[in-house]
């Protein structure tokens, strides 16, 4: 039986959730949630993470944040997966963007 993503929905509420950018090895980014990010990243390098990591094996992981809850992970992937390649390499690199 596959585990994905069954951690993450049978977490407790009270769980703090990381939003996650992961490198793909094409220089690629890729935006997730999760309540284990050292899990969910062997998860993409194992290839039953995402579609999309898959064949960009291996990832690293390149920036995270801590967020109280899944409702504010949704949120603030969703603003990061709008943002473009050079504002998300900003962010890795300490800078802002003016998107933030």
């Amino acid at each position: 039986m596959s585990t994905k993503g069954k951690s993450d929905s049978a977490s407790n509420s009270d769980d703090k959730w990381v939003v996650y950018i992961i490198e793909c090895s094409d220089g690629s980014f890729y935006s997730g949630i999760t309540t284990d990010l050292e899990r969910r990243v062997q998860e993409h390098n194992d290839g039953g993470a995402s579609r999309y990591t898959r064949s960009r094996r291996p990832v690293t992981p390149r920036y995270h944040e801590i967020v109280p809850n899944k409702s504010a992970a949704l949120i603030r992937e969703c603003a990061l997966k709008l943002k473009s390649h050079k504002e998300k390499q900003a962010l890795i690199d300490g800078g802002k963007s003016n998107s933030d």
